[in-house]
C-alpha cells in the first residue's frame, strides 16, 4: 500500500487506465461469482424496472443477472471494461462516464446498485455521490452498495498486476453517509469479491441495502 497524495498525478486516469489494462483478467475473475447479494433487491422490484449499475465493469455477474428481468443502465469509466460488457449483456445500455460526474434526471430509477466501485473515488466525493443517487431514485427506490471496512484516505496498490487507486471511510462512517443522504438502511451484510491471491484471502466488504422514502 502506497499513499496516493501526489498532486501531479491524475488518479482518475490511473483508475481508467488500470481497468482497461486488466479488463480480460478481471472479467475472468468476476464471472464465477454468485449473485445472491442481489436477492433482497430483486425480490422487491417489478419486472422491467429501470436499474442503474454504477461501476458496472464488464457486466458480469451483476448487470447480466439484473438484465434477465430489469431494464439495466450500466456506467463505467473504462472503455475496455465496457467493450466486454456490451458483448456479454447485449440487452443492457452502457455509458462510458465518471460516476462522479454522470447525470440522470430526477426519479429515473427504481434501484441503483454499485459493487466494488465507489471506493475508487476520493472519499470526499462519496457523500455527494450518494446524495445524487438519492435524487436519481424514484420515491421508494432502493440502493444496494458495497463500500469498505477500513478508514484509508487514499492509496495505491497492486491490482491484477497494475497499479490501482482506492479511497474510503470505515463501516460506521459509511452507514452515516448513507443515512445522511436520506436513505433508511434495511439490511447490512458482508460479502467477499472472491478473488484473493496466493498470499492473502479474498477481501470482505460491507454491503448496505437501503431505501429512499416512498
Amino acid at each position: 500500500m502506497k499513499r496516493a497524495d501526489d498532486p501531479k498525478r491524475d488518479y482518475r486516469k490511473l483508475v481508467e487506465r488500470g481497468y482497461d489494462e486488466v479488463a480480460s483478467v478481471f472479467n475472468d475473475a468476476r464471472s464465477g461469482e454468485d449473485t445472491r447479494a442481489l436477492d433482497p433487491l430483486m425480490a422487491r422490484l417489478a419486472d422491467d424496472a429501470p436499474v442503474l449499475d454504477l461501476g458496472c465493469g464488464t457486466g458480469v455477474p451483476i448487470a447480466r443477472a439484473l438484465a434477465e428481468r430489469f431494464g439495466v443502465t450500466g456506467v463505467d469509466l473504462s472503455a475496455g471494461q465496457l467493450a466486454l460488457a456490451r458483448r456479454q449483456v447485449p440487452g443492457a445500455t452502457f455509458i462510458q462516464a465518471d460516476m462522479a460526474n454522470v447525470s440522470f434526471d430526477e426519479a429515473s430509477f427504481d434501484a441503483v446498485v454499485s459493487f466494488y466501485a465507489i471506493f475508487h473515488l476520493p472519499r470526499e466525493e462519496h457523500a455527494p455521490l450518494l446524495a445524487r443517487i438519492h435524487r436519481w431514485l424514484k420515491p421508494g427506490g432502493y440502493l444496494l452498495v458495497s463500500l469498505a471496512m477500513t478508514d484509508d484516505a487514499a492509496y495505491t496498490e497492486d491490482f491484477f498486476g497494475t497499479e490501482m487507486y482506492w479511497s474510503h471511510y470505515g463501516v460506521d462512517a459509511n452507514r452515516r453517509m448513507v443515512e445522511d443522504a436520506g436513505f433508511a438502511i434495511l439490511r447490512d451484510a458482508v460479502m467477499s469479491h472472491g478473488y484473493g491471491d496466493g498470499d492473502r484471502p479474498a477481501e470482505a466488504h460491507p454491503l448496505i441495502f437501503a431505501r429512499k422514502a416512498a
